[in-house]
């Protein structure tokens, strides 16, 4: 077993971080933190092209529900870079549906993306960070697997329920090989995918979030800075709760 160092300061100068998600919303804000925080950062998302003022961030074209490219995509960075410290798994998507008027188009929508979209990556890397003797993933979760949906469909719920419980095997199955395993559980942030929410009937701030506000990206990209660098280096197989104060847990 690798000797688990202990916690330091959350820098990554000299780290390799690959972020699903990245184009827009808390992936984006979580790659321009990595590197702010000293990283190289393989930005990933389906979209052709996305811009970052950062010249330690590189954009990759990825979709996650592919088996193929995330083959491709952990071989290319681990080749290009010689490591990958970090995985940080933002990609995502979210249907409003409810369970009487769900399809089984949807259900598979939303399961490939939220959930074999984190278990595409995580089985790839696993390896990658066993032969290292350590690495960091984190995936994003939600609030709403903890409480049933806050304006989400079941699908959204379910699928955001399974990535918690496979994040904690993979903490427990990778502990010995020194990698670590997390998962920050967001309450309403406010990105475009939210914005979807609001249309509907998303809950106010006010007497619903204790802060006072809804979270922006900056919120939940430096929660995961911190779980992705040395400042955690003994947390692992965590539920990091960042959400205003709407769940007290």
């Amino acid at each position: 077993m690798p000797t688990i160092p202990i916690s330091a300061p959350a820098r990554l100068h000299g780290k390799i971080a690959l972020v699903t998600g990245a184009a827009g919303g808390i992936g984006r804000a979580t790659a321009l933190a990595l590197a702010e925080a000293g990283a190289t950062v393989v930005a990933t998302d389906i979209a052709d092209h996305a811009e970052f003022e950062s010249d330690k961030i590189i954009y990759r074209r990825y979709d996650v529900t592919s088996r193929d490219e995330t083959r491709s995509i952990i071989a290319e960075t681990k080749a290009e870079h010689g490591a990958i410290d970090a995985l940080i798994l933002c990609a995502g998507t979210i249907s409003h549906k409810h369970l009487v008027d769900s399809t089984d188009d949807e259900w598979r929508s939303i399961l490939d993306v939220n959930l074999m979209g984190v278990v595409n990556p995580v089985r790839e890397v696993f390896p990658v960070m066993a032969e290292q003797g350590m690495g960091k993933i984190v995936a994003l979760g939600s609030i709403a697997s903890k409480i049933g949906g806050v304006a989400s469909g079941p699908s959204y719920v379910a699928a955001k329920s399974a990535v918690h419980g496979l994040m904690k095997w993979v903490a427990k199955n990778g502990a010995d090989k020194g990698i670590y395993a997390s998962v920050i559980a967001p309450g309403p942030v406010e990105t475009p995918m939210w914005e979807t929410v609001t249309q509907r009937a998303a809950p106010s701030p006010n007497g619903s979030v204790p802060l006072g506000r809804f979270g922006q990206p900056e919120d939940i990209a430096q929660a995961i800075l911190f779980l992705a660098s040395p400042a955690s280096n003994w947390i692992t197989g965590t539920v990091l709760d960042v959400n205003g104060g709407m769940l007290m847990d």
